[in-house]
């Protein structure tokens, strides 16, 4: 009797610790509060932006949205309300980190770094970081950005990626941070900076929307291998990641490619620009098999 009373115990033991995890996981926050909180970006078009009534949309806020579907289903609130708090790229991770939003649902690198940070469920896009300049200034590959003033967004893996380019070949180059993309354009249309390093999709779509895209030409040679993007949520928290994981990894491999195309292949809101970025080998591959991994060489063709 004595030994099945330790057995007791200790099997009790066992027991607690994910309970008490679970009392205070996004999970059990979510059903107390009767509210999901997801960050968006402002102007990260096509992944999240705002349309012109300034409602958050795109292709990372369609894949939030069937997270939120599939929350409501395993906690049974079908009027589980979603609150949409704006993020930028310096801001995102501390307000994951402390609580304020749930998922940030964005263009957000997923790196080793950050995973010492936060989690991130399966990959959503694969990115390089290159540069955009004015045709005028004659500038190709990243030899030409010698000695000029260079702009990237605050926060950013690009302005990381860009000081270490910088340093590595001497280039000599004063990099500026801009608050966000839309700035870092700015700065370079109105002359202050020479060219603009970001993620080539956010670049794309920042030379589709200026006021005339045939002023703009993108730098040939990339800063980095494509990296992932992934939907970010709080770190060490297992059962909400084992929720996300398990629905990106259905949306991806049942409509992966019908989501792609609507917000990369067709036209868009509220311009109707179309990015006409076909489907990579390489994140169909990430469709089919949808993972985690921040390692750019895992997602190799």
């Amino acid at each position: 009797m004595r030994k099945l009373a330790v057995l007791s115990l200790l099997s009790l033991a066992l027991v607690l610790p994910s309970a008490a995890f679970a009392q205070t996981g996004t999970l059990a926050k979510i059903k107390e509060t009767g509210t999901i909180t997801i960050g968006y970006r402002e102007a990260s078009a096509p992944f999240s932006y705002l349309d012109d009534n300034q409602k958050p949309v795109g292709f990372a806020i369609d894949i939030c949205m069937k997270v939120v579907d599939a929350v409501k289903k395993e906690l049974k609130l079908p009027n589980l309300k979603v609150e949409m708090t704006p993020v930028t790229s310096s801001n995102r991770i501390p307000l994951m980190a402390n609580g304020t939003i749930d998922l940030e649902c964005g263009s957000t690198t997923n790196n080793v770094d950050r995973q010492k940070q936060v989690a991130f469920t399966n990959t959503h896009f694969l990115t390089a970081s290159v540069f955009v300049a004015k045709k005028s200034a004659n500038l190709h590959s990243i030899a030409d950005l010698k000695g000029k003033t260079v702009a990237s967004t605050a926060g950013s893996t690009n302005i990381g990626q860009l000081t270490k380019v910088n340093a590595e070949q001497n280039l000599g180059i004063t990099i500026v941070p801009s608050k966000d993309h839309p700035e870092g354009m700015l700065l370079v249309e109105t002359g202050r900076a020479a060219a603009f390093v970001m993620d080539d999709v956010i670049i794309a779509g920042l030379v589709a929307n200026a006021k005339d895209p045939s002023l703009y030409a993108i730098g040939s040679e990339a800063f980095s291998k494509p990296e992932p993007y992934g939907i970010m949520l709080r770190k060490d928290d297992p059962s909400f990641k084992t929720l996300v994981d398990a629905t990106t990894a259905q949306v991806y491999k049942t409509e992966g490619v019908a989501l792609y195309n609507k917000w990369f292949m067709k036209p868009t809101p509220p311009k109707g620009i179309n990015f006409n970025l076909p489907l990579t080998p390489a994140f169909k591959k990430a469709l089919e098999n949808p993972s985690d991994s921040p390692d750019p060489a895992s997602y190799a063709g």
